[in-house]
């Protein structure tokens, strides 16, 4: 039943009604009643919302790392500085313009052009994936029926107690045993160690995004090249078999006219052969009228 879900979800919107009850007919048919109506309950996806599911389903390597990316860019967000923000905040524009485009490829492939509305509501999907837990469980589930909206601000999901909200920049209780300073000092360097290991843990998601999507526009290359020569091959046997067949309909017109031209003459040479055999006869008429009269003179 999920997988049946799934292939649904990823069906084009235009036909993804038909198929739903076509889906749900099997169900019925095959005695699953609950699973007939779970199925004639699904409601079409929107363009964009069907695009991220099919990026979802077509490419689970690419969105298990974005998934990554993203948890790791909301932990790194609660605890950085406004620089290190900044370069965070222009990788993740590069990967989600970047996966926008290779999804817009994908729908190309499946004969549909995605719109300049339909890209923003997907990139606009991609961002709130990178910036909420909840959007991101939506589309890991990969049943989206429409497009999602990005939070004002990164949402850290389940993030330790002592980063949450209105506690994150409140210190602990030095211990006892503890001077006061050094507490101070030990959990400043504790936060930076912790800032710093977040900072690095994005970094690398974002890198190894970046680097995943650069492999798939290099092979993208190579693949739009192999089409580009197939179509020109194409191209150059359409125009072989022009020629070809303008020769062969010039071959039937010459045909044509030959047995035309077969056809007079063989009706001159029925005429010809009458009017020698007319000749022949007369010829031997003579021939007997004369011999008569030459009888008779004698």
């Amino acid at each position: 039943m999920e997988a049946v879900l799934d292939e649904l979800y990823t069906t084009p919107p235009s036909d993804f009604v038909a198929r739903r009850e076509t889906l749900a007919a099997a169900a019925r048919t095959a005695g699953r009643a609950d699973d007939a109506r779970r199925i004639r309950a699904a409601r079409r996806p929107t363009l964009a919302a069907w695009a991220a599911n099919l990026l979802l389903r077509s490419q689970p390597e690419e969105s298990r790392q974005f998934l990554e990316l993203g948890r790791a860019l909301r932990e790194a967000y609660q605890a950085l500085d406004a620089e290190s923000l900044k370069d965070l905040a222009a990788q993740r524009r590069r990967v989600v313009s970047a996966l926008s485009r290779q999804t817009a490829q994908l729908a190309r492939d499946t004969g549909y052009r995605l719109s300049q509305p339909v890209q923003q509501d997907l990139e606009a999907t991609l961002r709130a994936v990178l910036a909420d837990p909840d959007a991101a469980d939506q589309w890991a589930g990969g049943r989206l029926v429409n497009a999602l909206t990005p939070p004002s601000e990164f949402r850290p999901g389940s993030a330790p107690v002592a980063e949450k909200a209105g506690t994150r920049n409140r210190p602990a209780p030095p211990s006892p045993s503890a001077p006061r300073g050094r507490a101070s000092k030990d959990e400043l360097a504790e936060r930076r160690r912790t800032r710093q290991k977040q900072l690095a843990r994005a970094r690398e998601a974002a890198e190894a995004a970046e680097r995943r999507l650069r492999e798939e526009r290099a092979r993208q290359a190579d693949v739009d090249a192999e089409l580009q020569r197939a179509r020109e091959r194409t191209e150059q046997a359409r125009r072989r078999m022009s020629a070809v067949e303008e020769q062969l309909q010039q071959a039937r017109e010459e045909c044509r006219q030959a047995e035309t031209e077969q056809q007079e003459a063989e009706e001159h040479s029925r005429s010809a052969a009458d009017a020698v055999a007319q000749a022949e006869r007369a010829a031997l008429e003579t021939t007997h009228e004369v011999r008569r009269m030459s009888r008779s003179a004698t």
